[in-house]
């Protein structure tokens, strides 16, 4: 028998598992109607309503071009990129009760698993969230399972609702992002409309998807967040713009206070690993936060700072000779506003600015303006982004950056 025929063979072999498969799909479809628009592909509820399962998916495609500014004021070294940015797939309820749910996040584009390693099993870097939510007692919530850290802000607005089409500079410098761990969540009302928010977190310190063993110290981070004007929208603090158009002004005010203990990657959890003649060179690095949002009647603001140091930020080898790495210390400033108009259109502004210690690092100082345009068709469910940025490096070439993003969320 040859190869075609052995094909052609196995082809049919799953033949009728596919129209299997559509059959009940398509039955589903029929006794239960799809959700609406954004709200995912489907909904389930078991029989005995012992357990959910929402299922939905999203993807962003990018198109990007950047130049750099000549000495005569001319653009030079023009580059370009289309691609799929994020592609993922999202499953979300509750199980046995709905005090206890659950989330599961994949991400499938090519950026969204890259990173594979020797202490990721040398396998693609799949799994964004594993992670199990128990609310176990009044307004306590314990955390289990790979999820993202209680850091800045930018990182904990998903990437699906942003303001324009990515995040900063800042969050590209300083996040600490995902990690598997516990965590504790908290909240209570000063008064009737003053809300506080607390959340605790340990995790493991290298990273997402890490399976070696744990190669530093452990990895502490502690967040509060204060509503002094009353709870947003909708969770609204953790979406970009006003898209909700909020009746009445609202704040939140917020820290975070990171300790990466024996820390062995250049940025806390984040960044290359420190290797040295005897294994790993290790630090102590502490990151805060500091950051706020503001929204009315579609006007919106937000502010972020950050600040990170470590103990001896230069890693050395047992013979105290430096290996080449360094902890990427220093401090950033990101100031975001936009304004909604009834047509859902949206201009935003931003203006970045990092500080990376020169002497230790090398790195220059860097400030980038960015304008933002934003169409939004169905909310951050279905919208078209626009940006331009400039980006003025001391002792480099300035550099142009043009991006145009679509994305779509079922």
């Amino acid at each position: 028998m040859n190869v075609h025929k052995t094909i052609s063979l196995v082809k049919l072999r799953y033949l009728p598992l596919s129209f299997l498969l559509l059959s009940c799909f398509i039955s589903y479809s029929q006794e239960n109607p799809a959700p609406k628009f954004g709200k995912g592909i489907l909904n389930l509820i078991g029989q005995d309503s012992t357990w959910s399962m929402k299922i939905a998916t999203r993807m962003q495609l990018l198109s990007t071009a950047s130049w750099e500014k000549g000495p005569n004021g001319g653009l030079i070294n023009p580059t370009s990129n289309t691609l799929i940015r994020r592609a993922r797939l999202k499953f979300d309820g509750f199980a046995y009760s709905p005090k206890l749910k659950y989330k599961i996040e994949l991400g499938l584009s090519n950026r969204d698993i890259s990173g594979a390693s020797e202490y990721t099993s040398n396998a693609p870097r799949y799994i964004l969230d594993a992670v199990i939510m128990w609310n176990f007692y009044k307004n306590f919530e314990v955390r289990l399972g790979q999820s993202k850290l209680p850091g800045n802000m930018e990182r904990l607005i998903s990437s699906g609702n942003l303001q324009q089409v990515d995040r900063s500079l800042l969050n590209r410098r300083f996040t600490i992002d995902r990690e598997m761990g516990i965590q504790l969540w908290h909240h209570f009302n000063l008064t009737d409309t003053f809300m506080v928010r607390e959340k605790l977190s340990i995790a493991k310190g290298e990273g997402r998807n890490v399976t070696s063993e744990n190669l530093g110290g452990h990895h502490y981070t502690a967040r509060v967040e204060l509503f002094p004007l009353g709870e947003f929208e909708n969770n609204g603090e953790y979406s970009g713009g006003d898209l909700k158009r909020e009746q009445k002004p609202k704040l939140m005010l917020a820290g975070s206070y990171d300790s990466n203990q024996n820390a062995v990657k250049t940025r806390s959890n984040q960044g290359s690993y420190m290797i040295n003649d005897i294994g790993f060179y290790q630090t102590n690095i502490s990151t805060v936060f500091i950051d706020a949002m503001f929204k009315y009647n579609g006007f919106s603001l937000m502010g972020e700072y950050a600040y990170r140091s470590a103990n001896d930020p230069i890693a050395k080898n047992s013979d105290g000779t430096e290996t080449g790495e360094v902890v990427w210390v220093g401090n950033g400033l990101n100031l975001q506003t936009g304004y909604l108009f009834p047509s859902n259109w949206e201009v935003s502004g931003r203006f970045t600015s990092i500080d990376i210690d020169k002497i230790i690092t090398g790195r220059n100082l860097e400030n980038q303006y960015t304008i933002g345009l934003s169409k939004y068709i169905v909310g951050h469910k279905l919208k078209v982004q626009t940006d331009m940025s400039y980006l003025a490096v001391s002792n480099e070439q300035d550099q142009i950056l043009c991006r145009l993003q679509v994305e779509l969320h079922f």
